[in-house]
């Protein structure tokens, strides 16, 4: 049987390229939007030979964009992984991520009135809600965000809670915690440069691409770093092809988070890595981010139950994919 044809949004990024794969791998009708602002060409290129792909250059923020696309194509599903998603960018430039993830989301659901509700599966943060005010995080936990970055999300959260009830739209919101790894083969993985992400950079360390630097402050933990739940990249795409199926055979509305249910220090991220590779990174202190909170992880019980779905990589599989991936392209993606 054939399968349906599903819209991925923001589908040339890192963890959006990684939904491509899956979704192809699948046997889905892959088309993907994105604007190349801080998507690339190269993964598309790369996950092209899987299956049927199609491209299509546009951008949320113009209406316009989607209306050609969803006058063209008759979608089973949409994936929604277009936003700007960098904490300490977001604190010095909060109209950005307003503009960008917040209207452009807007946008996208005026779209799915008007031309007909599928199911929505959204890229949401544990951003959304701030310091933690008790361990592990539920999805009841109170929401508090502590940078506009997370603001934007959560106002996305709310406008597709209005539009799911008022226009049947069904959706699912994932919660991402930290987003760590690469696709095992190191076929594809996550090109931004300079990298945001603590485990990225570590790697990049050990290899000797360029020099490691923390970018934390002292917070009130017990080794004075902040502790963060580092979940696989490739654990987190499962779980999308299996929220879509869920929303497919008819489930309710939900929202999941999606970790692994256990919190690392960046000091004790470094110290595996460092483990990994048998060696001792050079570490400075680097320019402190804003926006940050001490601790949070996961609890993940409510994607055990409901969607039955669950974390299968390890901490080193992140690492080994990583190490992989950095070999391959050391500089990322058309450098």
């Amino acid at each position: 049987m054939v399968q349906p044809t599903l819209l991925i949004i923001g589908g040339a990024g890192y963890i959006g390229s990684h939904a491509v794969k899956l979704f192809l791998d699948k046997g889905y009708t892959v088309v993907v939007m994105d604007n190349l602002s801080r998507g690339w060409q190269e993964p598309l290129d790369i996950l092209a030979s899987r299956g049927k792909l199609i491209f299509v250059r546009g951008d949320l923020t113009a209406s316009s964009d989607l209306a050609t696309l969803f006058e063209h194509y008759h979608f089973a599903g949409v994936l929604h992984f277009a936003a700007l998603c960098l904490v300490d960018e977001s604190m010095s430039k909060p109209e950005l991520y307003f503009d960008n993830n917040v209207i452009g989301s807007f946008n996208l659901l005026e779209a799915l009135r008007h031309y007909g509700p599928v199911p929505l599966i959204f890229s949401s943060t544990c951003a959304v809600y701030g310091e933690s005010q008790y361990l592990p995080v539920d999805e009841a936990h109170p929401l508090n965000p502590a940078n506009p970055y997370g603001e934007s999300k959560l106002m996305v959260e709310k406008m597709i809670k209005w539009y799911g009830e008022r226009y049947r739209i069904p959706y699912v919101i994932l919660r991402y915690f930290n987003v760590s790894g690469a696709d095992a083969d190191g076929l594809i993985g996550d090109s931004k440069k300079p990298s945001e992400l603590l485990m990225q950079n570590a790697v990049r360390g050990a290899l000797n691409i360029e020099p490691f630097a923390y970018t934390c402050g002292k917070v009130a933990t017990p080794d004075g770093t902040p502790i963060r739940d580092y979940i696989n990249v490739e654990d987190l795409i499962e779980a999308h092809a299996l929220a879509y199926d869920y929303l497919k055979n008819g489930g309710v509305s939900e929202i999941f988070n999606l970790g692994t249910g256990q919190g690392y220090s960046v000091k004790e991220i470094v110290q595996a890595v460092e483990h990994y590779f048998g060696c001792t990174l050079k570490k400075k202190q680097g320019v402190v981010r804003q926006g940050e909170y001490a601790q949070i992880y996961a609890d993940i019980t409510k994607a055990k139950e409901v969607l039955g779905w669950r974390p299968r990589r390890s901490l080193e599989d992140s690492i080994v994919s990583l190490a992989k991936w950095y070999s391959r392209y050391p500089q990322g993606y058309n450098f």
